[in-house]
């Protein structure tokens, strides 16, 4: 199965959605998208298929955000998208791309849906908080 992880490795939550996914079994294509950058079709794309839109995928903490205008409801889906494209950092993580379908998966815990199979239970995050229970439930906001 093709899994393709939009990833920031700065960030814990889409280190454990990287990691998530290769204990399952999996070997995704990671996307390093601070490095790589943003295109804006390929914005409009990956949050029209995953149902958002520029405003619903900007990252609001820990980004400049705030400092580049980008929080006032007046800001257009075109400012926010080329502000992305200026400023990959911009964009929430981790986006995960397979079967068809995308999905921002924050927590990390969402990227479970997407997958046939789970890592092994008991399972748990790198900051060591539970995920998936040694009866092979998922712990619920995880």
């Amino acid at each position: 199965m093709n899994i393709v992880i939009f990833h920031n490795p700065n960030c814990g939550t889409s280190r454990n959605v990287v990691q998530i996914v290769k204990d399952a079994g999996f070997s995704p294509t990671v996307v390093e998208y601070l490095d790589t950058g943003w295109t804006k079709p390929q914005l409009q794309a990956l949050f029209a298929t995953a149902g958002l839109n520029a405003r619903d995928a900007l990252r609001t903490s820990k980004s400049p955000a705030q400092e580049l205008g980008l929080m006032g409801s007046d800001v257009t889906e075109e400012q926010l998208l080329d502000a992305m494209v200026a400023h990959p950092i911009l964009v929430n993580r981790p986006f995960v791309a397979c079967k068809g379908q995308v999905r921002l998966c924050r927590p990390s815990g969402q990227v479970l849906d997407m997958l046939p199979h789970w890592p092994a239970a008991p399972y748990a995050k790198e900051d060591g908080s539970p995920l998936i229970t040694a009866d092979g439930a998922v712990v619920p906001g995880a």
